[in-house]
């Protein structure tokens, strides 16, 4: 199995739910799974780069924590989907450099 390819999946793919779960109402959903899951990918995603490629070092954790308020919360969920792309886009473009 490929990890760098499974990665690239499963971030697309949370990528997929967060749309169907804001689509569903602002202020009816938790940041929190959202925020958790792309931590515990990206923690995946460092483990596929050495120690001290810079480019992986400029992703930080998200915070867990949920907001009350909806705009508060799209804004955490807007920052969740560039962080991801951003995430997607680093990792697809170091698959194609290693061929």
């Amino acid at each position: 199995m490929d990890n760098r390819t499974s990665l690239i999946t499963m971030l697309k793919q949370l990528r997929d739910d967060m749309l169907v779960i804001q689509q569903q109402g602002a202020g009816y959903y938790s940041c929190t799974p959202i925020a958790s899951r792309y931590n515990k990918l990206l923690a995946q995603g460092r483990k596929l780069f050495s120690v001290g490629d810079g480019l992986i070092d400029t992703f930080d954790n998200i915070n867990e924590a949920d907001p009350k308020d909806p705009g508060e919360k799209m804004k955490v969920v807007q920052g969740i989907r560039l962080e991801i792309s951003q995430l997607l886009a680093l990792i697809e473009s170091s698959g194609e450099h290693a061929k």
